[in-house]
């Protein structure tokens, strides 16, 4: 077997067998294949698409590269959420919290923040002293011991997709519904989980800007999921503007541990609760052997009521505080968030019109943010904690000419100018009243 005759057999649109992707994914482990050979099966395969055995047999081929978390002695069912990226998408650092909380393990391993899109990571990595860095031992002794973890991908997990990620954004393959489903599929499934809550974006701001390429993208993960073995269904939400009122690191995380005080805006609400209310029905009905296709509204405002009688007798607050102290964070900054990073410098934008913001465009919020060093254009570039922005309107909201619309945060007053310039561009105010679309668009099972 070569991979020569891999690429040529794919960019004449045969479909791969499974031995022929197992090999090619040992190939890019071992180093075996070439860049240039990896990037033109990968642009083949973005050309051409894979079928619903192909991308199952790549995600197979991708866990197996690497170590998977040992999960079988740790007592409960473990469940998990990903979200496919957006801005201001914070609510994992809410979720994870409570769903342990309530009795739901949770091993979580997060991702950064690149290009217009925010990282789990980079949020909670504000607070001193907290560890990401962590190996698949410590991530599960840390579930077994408090029911949650938050880490980084290892290099023993998954390494074949790290080299293949890298190759896709070199090579402008990044947007091809398998390889993205593969890659976010082969890091979950190696958490050990039982099931899998996935938040599929859809709007200016993620990947898949149409509804109809978010249903695609979803279906593919839950087929991948539940071809082996774990329990998976999709919430597709709205990410045409950014989720919370800010987008940057450290004001992403402030705006988190009020809403684990209970304070919070109505999207973020919607959104965390809704996939709350969908783990925690996976998590009885895994346990019981229920239809996952069974849950009504009456059931679904139960677990929405019983989430927020935890965060009200503040128990996920302490297991916030708790899991910071696990993973070697200073707990004392969750109680004084006035301690965390803070810019130097804050640059007001003002409504240049009165009316109601009709857009708010998420991609053109996350942009101004990253240039403001919130974000990274490449990976490994520097981040700056304090940067981002804090949103006083949004779509659907009242303005009045020389009303403070947003408030930028940076280190450096020189970023700002091109920044505004990125944030006006994705602003419409109009005369006429609009209202936003809703965050939850649709469940996928």
């Amino acid at each position: 077997m070569r991979i020569y005759d891999i690429i040529r057999k794919k960019r004449d649109k045969a479909e791969l067998i499974e031995a022929e992707i197992d090999f090619f994914v040992q190939a890019v482990t071992t180093g075996s294949c070439s860049e240039s050979q990896a990037s033109a099966l990968l642009m083949a395969i973005f050309i051409n698409g894979m079928s619903e055995a192909e991308t199952v047999a790549l995600t197979r081929a991708m866990l197996a590269s690497g170590l998977t978390l040992e999960t079988s002695d740790i007592p409960g069912l473990k469940i998990d959420k990903h979200s496919t990226g957006g801005v201001g998408d914070k609510t994992s650092i809410i979720l994870a919290p409570l769903l342990a909380a309530m009795g739901v393990r949770v091993p979580m391993i997060s991702g950064r923040a690149l290009g217009h899109t925010g990282g789990t990571l980079d949020k909670i990595e504000t607070i001193p002293g907290l560890n990401t860095t962590l190996k698949p031992d410590e991530m599960t002794g840390l579930v077994k011991d408090i029911g949650m973890c938050m880490a980084g991908q290892t290099e023993e997990i998954a390494p074949a997709d790290r080299i293949l990620y890298a190759l896709r954004d070199a090579t402008a393959t990044v947007e091809s519904i398998p390889l993205i489903a593969a890659s976010i599929m082969s890091k979950k499934l190696s958490e050990g989980l039982d099931g899998l809550v996935l938040d599929v974006k859809t709007g200016s701001g993620a990947f898949m800007e149409s509804l109809e390429d978010a249903r695609a993208l979803a279906r593919t993960m839950i087929s991948i999921g539940n071809s082996m073995g774990v329990k998976t269904i999709a919430v597709v939400s709205d990410m045409d503007q950014p989720l919370g009122r800010t987008v940057g690191n450290a004001l992403e995380l402030k705006e988190c541990l009020s809403a684990l005080r209970g304070r919070w805006t109505d999207d973020l609400k919607n959104l965390t609760l809704t996939l709350a209310s969908r783990i925690l029905q996976m998590n009885d009905a895994l346990a019981e052997g229920a239809e996952m296709g069974k849950m009504t509204e009456f059931t679904r405002r139960t677990y929405v009521h019983e989430a927020m009688e935890f965060l009200e007798k503040g128990d996920v607050f302490k297991k916030f505080v708790e899991f910071v102290d696990a993973q070697g964070g200073d707990p004392e900054v969750v109680f004084n968030p006035s301690s965390l990073p803070t810019a130097s410098h804050i640059h007001e934008i003002k409504a240049e019109a009165t009316g109601v913001i009709k857009h708010l465009d998420a991609k053109a919020v996350g942009t101004a943010a990253m240039l403001l060093g919130a974000g990274r254009e490449k990976p490994g570039d520097e981040i700056d904690q304090s940067a981002g922005i804090i949103l006083n309107r949004k779509t659907g909201e009242k303005v009045e000419q020389g009303d403070t619309i947003a408030l930028m945060h940076t280190s450096d007053p020189a970023l700002t100018s091109e920044a505004e310039e990125a944030f006006r561009s994705g602003l419409v105010i109009s005369a006429r009243e609009t209202a936003p679309r809703p965050v939850v668009r649709e469940v996928v099972m």
